[in-house]
């Protein structure tokens, strides 16, 4: 199924397209942490932002073109990649600020939602593939970067390792419920990083 939302660069930046495009996806995501998925209407989202209703239905058409471009957003505007020199510092970047996304009153809910709603919607699954495909091709170069130090094998795979960080943070945001906090989020660095360089994270096996 292919997303009725824009692709990434394909809005002029700047003037009112973008200011439309900024309201609207700020209320849309105000209301998804407020409410979750189930419960998002364009029609409100257009009161919200001030927009007419027209032209958000011109333009998204559906609560989950809406969602797409709304993950489109989050990952474009996220911050970029660390470069403190060394892979545990890279990590531990990276690390914090998952569990700074994760623990924000706003980002948190709105998180919870839009997975919710991937686990039901084909659409909001694909989209959602689309915003983690996005940040892990940017923090890429931490690994690239440690392999070329000689911290890392070279058939490390990047995105494994980068997996490997966030995956525990968001277990505990969307399973178990623990406290994500710093010590979290240094022990799932730490233990990203001692698995890289065991070779565990390598795509050929000796």
């Amino acid at each position: 199924m292919t997303l009725d939302t824009p692709q990434p660069g394909s809005l002029r930046p700047g003037g009112r397209t973008a200011r439309v495009r900024e309201a609207v996806l700020r209320a849309a995501g105000d209301l998804l942490a407020e409410r979750g998925f189930a419960s998002l209407d364009l029609a409100e989202v257009a009161a919200r932002a001030d927009v007419g209703k027209t032209t958000v239905y011109r333009r998204w058409r559906t609560p989950t073109g809406l969602i797409a471009d709304l993950l489109v957003d989050m990952a474009e505007t996220s911050l970029p990649h660390a470069n403190t020199g060394s892979l545990d510092g890279d990590l531990l970047a990276n690390a914090r600020l998952v569990a700074k996304t994760l623990t924000d009153p706003r980002q948190a809910p709105l998180f919870k939602a839009v997975i919710a709603a991937a686990t039901c919607d084909e659409a909001t699954t694909e989209a959602l593939r689309r915003f983690y495909d996005t940040r892990l091709t940017a923090w890429l170069p931490c690994v690239t970067a440690a392999i070329s130090r000689g911290e890392l094998p070279p058939e490390t795979d990047g995105r494994a390792v980068l997996s490997a960080v966030s995956a525990p943070l968001y277990y505990r945001l969307l399973a178990s419920g623990d406290p994500l906090d710093d010590e979290v989020a240094t022990a799932a660095a730490e233990a990203a990083a001692l698995a890289a360089r065991a070779g565990l994270f390598t795509s050929k096996k000796s």
